[in-house]
């Protein structure tokens, strides 16, 4: 049977994460992969299991997730997409839909991640957070230096243990990773986008990294703390975990594709 590739888009302020999840004698809790799985079964007309490459934790968005799953299906793969977003609730959709290798694993086969956070500042008073990108920001209250938070995040570049920037229930033997890229940009006043690239992620971590340099851009870290804190490999002196809304995932390169982009 054909293999097919999916790129999924959601809001993930209402979901409890990607992973479906069937607590034992309760009704199913609303995920991303359960919506999806559900959606793609209707639109093909038989039963079977989507495989997505990253779980989103709850309250987090994507633009550029990928999922892949086995099945047959009259659908022209031009509207298959289509078919399938027609099925899924609104804060979920199916950006693109691709013939992929029989042998396509999303998770596997991925060779870099790409994930954005996104915070506002106050330029001036009164110091209210923003109404309409509430889901979508980090709020923080303070002014930041992005000059001094683009230093600090080259200390982060290259492989390093990043038991400093996870949580401490992460639940990977490893907590060696490969960080490509991580950029520090002001894209409008009283904006800060911080874009990570990697071979892979620990729980938080990304949340973590947000939540260290923006210590570092209030002035209570410096960049060399940051750097300190990877060596030592300890969480108690990196930065708080900043909250979910402000992660999205923005890509997933597979071989064969440039990787260092973002």
């Amino acid at each position: 049977m054909p293999r097919y590739k999916l790129t999924i888009a959601y809001d993930g302020t209402d979901f409890h994460g990607w992973q479906r999840q069937e607590p034992a004698g309760k009704a199913p809790l609303r995920t991303v992969q359960g919506v999806l799985n559900h959606a793609v079964q209707i639109a093909v007309g038989m039963p079977l299991s989507v495989v997505g490459a990253s779980r989103t934790d709850s309250g987090v968005h994507a633009i550029g997730q990928v999922a892949a799953f086995t099945a047959e299906t009259r659908i022209p793969i031009d509207r298959l997409g289509y078919a399938i977003s027609a099925r899924l609730p609104e804060d979920v959709q199916v950006t693109d839909a691709s013939l992929a290798p029989d042998s396509f694993d999303p998770i596997r086969d991925a060779v870099s991640k790409c994930y954005r956070y996104t915070i506002a500042f106050p330029l001036t008073r009164p110091r209210h957070p923003p109404l309409f990108e509430r889901r979508y920001v980090c709020w923080h209250i303070q002014p930041l230096d992005v000059a001094l938070m683009q230093a600090a995040a080259q200390k982060l570049v290259g492989e390093h243990d990043f038991a400093a920037f996870a949580h401490a229930l992460h639940g990977r033997e490893s907590t060696v990773r490969r960080i490509h890229q991580c950029v520090v940009t002001s894209p409008s006043p009283g904006r800060v986008h911080i874009d990570v690239a990697g071979n892979g992620f620990l729980y938080n971590m990304v949340r973590i990294i947000a939540g260290t340099l923006a210590e570092v851009g209030r002035g209570r870290l410096t960049p060399n703390d940051v750097a300190n804190a990877l060596a030592a490999r300890d969480r108690s002196l990196s930065g708080q975990t900043f909250p979910a809304q402000g992660l999205c995932l923005l890509w997933i390169h597979y071989a064969g594709k440039d990787v260092l982009s973002v």
